[in-house]
């Protein structure tokens, strides 16, 4: 299953917000294959390491509904990532927004699928009466 979402990408400086796209890997967090609007990241180097470099943020969208959050950048790799509780939050913010689904459902329907915590699995616990003809 492909747990890649596209990503709309801002680092704001403080007189400029530079623009990107990316692939938000719901699985690990990891953003990949950054693209910028009208930046040369060659030349220029990365947004985050300008000294009027603020924060990045993403945004998720869907239908014309959008989820923001809030990206790290790894000024030594390059590299664009949402930390495990951020990677949560979109989790549940998205499915709350596009699918209707809140927290608690989705937490409930985690739980329960294949026997998880908090049901019982058919077929074990105390062993089934014996039917003698």
């Amino acid at each position: 299953m492909d747990l890649k979402v596209p990503i709309t990408i801002h680092d704001e400086l403080s007189e400029d917000v530079i623009e990107s796209s990316g692939s938000l890997d719901l699985a690990s967090g990891e953003i990949r294959n950054v693209q910028y609007v009208d930046y040369d990241v060659e030349a220029l180097g990365l947004p985050a390491e300008d000294e009027g470099y603020e924060f990045t943020s993403g945004t998720l969208s869907n239908d014309g509904k959008d989820v923001e959050f809030r990206v790290e950048v790894d000024v030594f790799s390059g590299r664009y990532s949402v930390s495990p509780n951020e990677l949560l939050e979109i989790k549940v913010r998205a499915a709350k927004l596009f699918a209707g689904i809140d927290g608690v459902e989705l937490l409930a329907n985690a739980t329960t699928k294949g026997g998880g915590a908090g049901k019982a699995s058919p077929g074990r616990g105390k062993p089934a009466s014996k039917k003698v003809h």
